[in-house]
C-alpha cells in the first residue's frame, strides 16, 4: 500500500471517529471487493461471502474507536476479515449446512474466469493450456494448509508487502520472508505446474 493511500485511509478513519458515517462508507466502497475476494478464497461458498464481508465491516466499524493506527487500515481490516471467515469455518464444521453455491463447482475463481484468459488471436491450444494451468494452480492453492494458502493469497493475490503479511499473520518478518510459508507455497505450486509439462 502506498503512503498516499495510507494517509487517505488515516484521514477517513479520523473522520469516522469524529462521527462522519459517510467516511466509513468510502472505506467500505474502497475495500469491499478485496475483502469479498479474500473471504471467497477462504470459505469457498458464494452464498456466505457477502454476509461475511458485511459482518467484517460491521465489526470494523464497531471496533474503529480502538484502532490506534499502528498498522495500515487495510491490514487491520484484513485481519478482521480473516478472523470472521475463520469463525464462520469453525461454525460450519460444527453445523455443516451446505448451500447450493457451496456444492456447485468453483469455476468462478478470478484466475480461471474467461476474462482472465488470452483473447486476442489466442489459439485453441493456448486457451486450453491457460485453463489447465489455472486449474492446476487453483488446485495446488486449495491443497495447501490454511496458513500457507493465506500467505500465498496475501502476497500474490492481495499484493501485500512482507511487512504487512507479517503483521496480518502475527509472525516475525523473517519467518515469512525466508523459509516457511511463502517459499513452501511457491514451491508446491511451482511443482504442480511443472508436472503439467
Amino acid at each position: 500500500m502506498s503512503a498516499d493511500q495510507a494517509d487517505a485511509d488515516a484521514l477517513l478513519v479520523d473522520r469516522v471517529k469524529r462521527g462522519d458515517a459517510k467516511a466509513f462508507e468510502l472505506l467500505v466502497v474502497k475495500y469491499q471487493r478485496r475483502i469479498e475476494r479474500l473471504i471467497a478464497r477462504m470459505v469457498r461458498d458464494t452464498d456466505l461471502v457477502q454476509d461475511l464481508a458485511q459482518e467484517t465491516f460491521i465489526r470494523a466499524y464497531r471496533a474503529l474507536p480502538q484502532f490506534r493506527g499502528e498498522s495500515a487500515f487495510y491490514t487491520w481490516l484484513y485481519r478482521i476479515a480473516v478472523n470472521t471467515a475463520k469463525k464462520a469455518l469453525v461454525e460450519l464444521r460444527r453445523d455443516p449446512v451446505m448451500t447450493e453455491a457451496a456444492l456447485a463447482p468453483a469455476d468462478d475463481d478470478e484466475t480461471s474466469s474467461p476474462k482472465s484468459e488470452p483473447t486476442d488471436m489466442a489459439t485453441p491450444e493456448a486457451v486450453l493450456a491457460s485453463k489447465e494451468i489455472a486449474a492446476t494452480v487453483n488446485a495446488a492453492i486449495e491443497a495447501l494448509s490454511e496458513d500457507l494458502r493465506q500467505a500465498i493469497t496475501l502476497r500474490e493475490i492481495e499484493g501485500l508487502s512482507y511487512e504487512e503479511i507479517s503483521e496480518v499473520m502475527n509472525c516475525p518478518i523473517g519467518t515469512d520472508r525466508k523459509s516457511t510459508r511463502l517459499n513452501s507455497s511457491h514451491g508446491y505450486i511451482s511443482y504442480a505446474v511443472f508436472c503439467l509439462k
